[in-house]
């Protein structure tokens, strides 16, 4: 059964977040840390895995993505100190 990912990048501890949706996790952290995308996470240095969700159904990543998105920061910070309140990039844990 194929996998989706809703995930967070983080520039540093407590820095600045994004918010993303992905049927390849590996892949899509790998191109956010190699700058092969364009954009936001480029722009501002967002490139270390602090959080992720797996999910059976792409509907369900991307609700959940939305979902988080209008969150507002303190929520996400709690979200991701509840799974990983070091902030280490999970990148290297699942490679």
């Amino acid at each position: 059964m194929k996998q989706y990912y809703t995930y967070i990048l983080a520039s540093r501890k407590n820095g600045t977040l994004y918010v993303g949706v992905t049927s390849d996790l590996l892949k899509r952290i790998y191109e956010h840390k190699q700058n092969l995308i364009d954009g936001f996470t480029k722009k501002y240095n967002v490139h270390t895995l602090v959080y992720y969700e797996v999910h059976n159904d792409m509907r369900e990543a991307i609700t959940r993505e939305k979902q988080i998105k209008k969150w507002n920061r303190r929520w996400k910070m709690r979200l991701i100190e509840e799974m990983n309140s070091e902030w280490r990039d999970l990148y290297y844990e699942i490679v």
